[in-house]
């Protein structure tokens, strides 16, 4: 753990080397033998801002490592081969430092060009950032070099002069000019702060506040923010940090309060645990990372000097550590139903540049560890074992592996590692709904699952920059879901340009051909419909999705119940006029390149090569190997296949590599036909499940019962559990529940004589609302403020006064059966 700053400690480490910052590396002193003339400052406030440019320096270039050992020599390394191929490369010439990087003011370049002119001037930042961290760090074959120095000198001057200066408009995209190229520029100027002449450091400080005025923060709204907002805050820190400016730091300091309360619409945080960007768009593991780090590094910056961030609502953020992070990270990976458009940036054009679900979950990982040196001692404690326990299950892309990780990063996660004192945690198990994001997690010990939705205040998906140019249907059910022997890379190993977008695990779609980007950019597409959420008790749940088709006239109800070692997958009113066929995806599982899997179908077994396809009616169970099983109640008419698909990132992402990938695909969908009036579908999914273990399942006829399934109301009770799970679309009575209106409704009943009963309002609208249970109870003992009576005995009616201010929030009652 590391020890909290004292305002002695703070402003001894002023001098920036690594022995006052207690590091275990020693530096190289990056000034030059003539350092810049500068006004004499003796202040302790002088002082403190050399304390705190000291303190950036050692957050970013990391602290605790050995250059000498792995994998920091082998980084230091390539990180100093990198630097000697931008430093060779580089030829300052006009509207541009680098050749292959021309920032040249273009007419194309939109406001949201990220990867137009307005973003090489971003690059180049970046890559001058890259060269003062091999100047800086040991190791890289280029420490302290002088050569290096002055061409970093030239560079930060050509692109001041050239085009990042004051009284230059800007062009393409916003964020490269507010947040991407300051952030470098400012790294860079901490880094190098010594070697800059004070005339040339005045001109790069007006720049940036040219570019980032106050004002950017004046208001919590447009693109400030959110992750936004922590990104310019961190600019206008460390612009009074370069500058000495402590009105800067304080503005940054106390712009970002906004960020910490929760929301109830737009960007942010919100009481359920949902984290939402660009107002409708699911955003934990992207977005959410950005701001998690951000606020990590701030936070850490800020500790112990006259700007400590004080807000009591910041411990809002650390709460939010496990109750948003946390149910979205799976042995090591962050689930891509709340990733957004960063799903499709699996290989850029550059090849140096590569997301999946681990990768961007690493970047969370190192992200706690960092937020942890600001919390409570049992905080921090508990969060370093469930991120050791994390690092410890990620077979498939181990973290001190991942080769974008900074060595910050790497330095955090492998003090995680190699700390004797954390015990390595268990996954978080139980059954996490956020309606605020249409998202919910289920976890149970060996696997793990995801639900992505949709409705009129969450987009389908979204797509913008050219990127996530075929998620159309991610809103539409998509189950991800992860456990049996195969690895964790189901969706990390080049899933999103070789799936068929049309056949997304879970969704319900019409094959009706959808234009990329259809229904436009940045969470745009959003369906006109209220009803979807669920109930939990926290263990398990009865979710539901009205579902409307992106650009189509589907309509049909969707229902899941998420039990112990199963989910209970309905489908019924599905219902369309698009002259395509409409499909149920039961699943679609990634076998990887050339990747094989037994499958079978009511004991058969499919050929092992490939392509093959069948038609089973009347099919009772299948079988995956090294996945799971599914189950089909009363039988089915399924469609199964394997077959090889083709497709490179540039499909899915116009930024991304044209190299043409193939996966094997063994895919399970119910077709439903063209023209569908009121069609249904019911399966249960049995993740991890043995080949015998599913065939048992299917033989046990009295293990589920199907209450209902049309477009009134969906049901089940699994009388072994002592569950039932009912989604009132209209209100009605199903089996021993009457609901007064449309609700969500799951029950629980336990060994020791008491019953659990969630019920919530996922439409969230009801004033009011009345359910029924026609079983003997004898007492409430738990009940929420939303409950205004309830009446026991041969039955339990509970009356509901206004549940509008729930948020779909899940009402949950105890009560002791009679």
């Amino acid at each position: 753990m590391t020890t909290p700053w004292s305002r002695r400690a703070f402003l001894a480490a002023g001098s920036g080397t690594a022995v006052a910052l207690g590091l275990g590396t020693t530096w190289p002193d990056p000034a030059p033998e003539t350092s810049a003339s500068r006004p004499a400052g003796s202040s302790a406030v002088s002082e403190e801002f050399a304390a705190l440019r000291a303190k950036w320096r050692a957050l970013v270039l990391g602290q605790g490592f050995s250059p000498a050992t792995e994998p920091f020599r082998s980084r230091l390394a390539a990180l100093g081969s990198t630097a000697g191929r931008h430093l060779a490369a580089m030829a300052p010439a006009a509207g541009s430092l680098w050749p292959d990087l021309s920032y040249a003011d273009r007419e194309r370049d939109t406001d949201h060009e990220a990867y137009g002119h307005s973003g090489n001037l971003n690059a180049s930042y970046d890559r001058l950032n890259t060269l003062a961290q091999a100047y800086c760090q040991p190791g890289t074959g280029l420490t302290g070099d002088r050569r290096l120095r002055d061409a970093l000198l030239t560079g930060l001057g050509h692109l001041h002069d050239d085009v990042y200066h004051a009284g230059r408009e800007r062009y393409g995209n916003w964020y490269n000019w507010q947040i991407g190229a300051p952030q470098a520029l400012l790294d860079v100027c901490v880094l190098l702060h010594d070697a800059l002449p004070a005339a040339r450091l005045a001109g790069f400080l007006a720049a940036v506040d040219h570019f980032v005025p106050d004002s950017a923060v004046a208001r919590y709204a447009g693109s400030s923010t959110g992750a936004n907002r922590v990104d310019l805050c961190r600019v206008l820190a460390l612009r009074g940090v370069v500058g000495d400016s402590a009105d800067k730091v304080a503005l940054a300091r106390d712009a970002l309060s906004p960020v910490f309360p929760y929301r109830t619409s737009g960007d942010g945080l919100y009481a359920d645990g949902s984290f939402l960007q660009h107002g409708s768009v699911p955003y934990t593991g992207t977005y959410g990372s950005v701001l998690l780090g951000g606020l990590g590094l701030l936070f850490a910056l800020l500790a112990g000097s006259s700007w400590e961030v004080t807000d009591p609502n910041r411990q809002l953020v650390l709460d939010a550590v496990e109750d948003s992070w946390a149910p979205f990270l799976h042995n090591g990976l962050v689930m891509d139903g709340v990733a957004g458009r960063a799903v499709s940036r699996g290989r850029a054009k550059s090849k140096d540049v590569q997301q999946d679900d681990h990768l961007r979950g690493h970047q969370v990982l190192a992200s706690i560890v960092l937020l942890g040196q600001g919390a409570s001692a049992a905080e921090n404690a508990r969060w370093r074992g469930l991120v050791k326990g994390w690092m410890r299950r990620d077979r498939y892309s181990p973290p001190l592996a991942d080769p974008f990780l900074s060595l910050p990063q790497l330095a955090r996660l492998k003090s995680v590692q190699d700390d004797a004192s954390v015990a390595a945690l268990a996954e978080p198990a139980g059954h996490r709904m956020f309606p605020s994001m249409a998202r919910l997690t289920h976890r149970r010990p060996g696997w793990a699952a995801s639900l992505s939705m949709a409705d009129r205040r969450i987009a389908y998906y979204e797509t913008g920059d050219g990127e996530n140019l075929r998620g159309w249907h991610t809103g539409a059910g998509m189950l991800y879901w992860w456990g049996g022997t195969s690895a964790d890379d189901q969706y990390s190993d080049a899933f999103w340009p070789t799936v068929d977008p049309y056949r997304l695990p879970g969704t319900t779609v019409s094959r009706k051909a959808l234009a990329d980007g259809a229904g436009g950019d940045w969470g745009a597409p959003k369906p006109d419909v209220n009803w979807v959420g669920g109930a939990t008790d926290g263990r398990r749940a009865a979710v539901g999705q009205y579902l409307k088709g992106l650009q189509s006239t589907l309509r049909a109800k969707k229902s899941w119940f998420f039990l112990d070692d199963a989910v209970v997958c309905l489908g019924a009113g599905i219902t369309c006029t698009d002259p395509d066929a409409v499909e149920t995806t039961v699943d679609n599982r990634n076998l990887g390149s050339g990747g094989t899997a037994p499958f079978t179908v009511d004991s058969t077994v499919s050929p092992t090569d490939r392509p093959w396809a069948r038609t089973v009616t009347g099919a009772r169970w299948a079988h995956i190997g090294g996945h799971g099983g599914y189950v089909f109640p009363g039988g089915a008419t399924v469609r199964a296949l394997c077959e090889d698909r083709r497709g490179s990132w540039r499909t899915v992402n116009r930024s991304g590599s044209t190299d043409v990938l193939t996966r094997t695909y063994t895919t399970l969908y119910v077709d439903h036909g063209t023209h569908p009036v009121d069609a249904s579908y019911a399966y249960v999914l049995l993740p991890g499940a043995t080949a015998d273990g599913t065939r048992a399942r299917a033989a046990d006829a009295g293990w589920l019962g199907v209450l209902a399934n049309t477009g009134r109301q969906q049901g089940v009770t699994v009388t072994s559990l002592g569950f039932t799970g009912v989604n009132f679309w209209f209100g009605g009575t199903v089996g021993t529940l009457t609901a007064s209106g449309p609700c969500s409704v799951m029950i629980s009943e336990r060994a020791d004589g008491t019953a659990v009963l969630a019920v919530s309002d996922p439409e969230r609208g009801r004033t009011g609302l009345t359910v029924t249970w026609r079983r003997a109870v004898a007492a409430v003992t738990s009940a929420p403020a939303t409950l205004a009576g309830s009446a026991t005995g041969s039955a339990l009616t509970l009356t509901f006064g206004d549940l509008t201010g729930t948020a779909g929030a899940s009402q949950r009652i105890v009560v002791r059966l009679g």
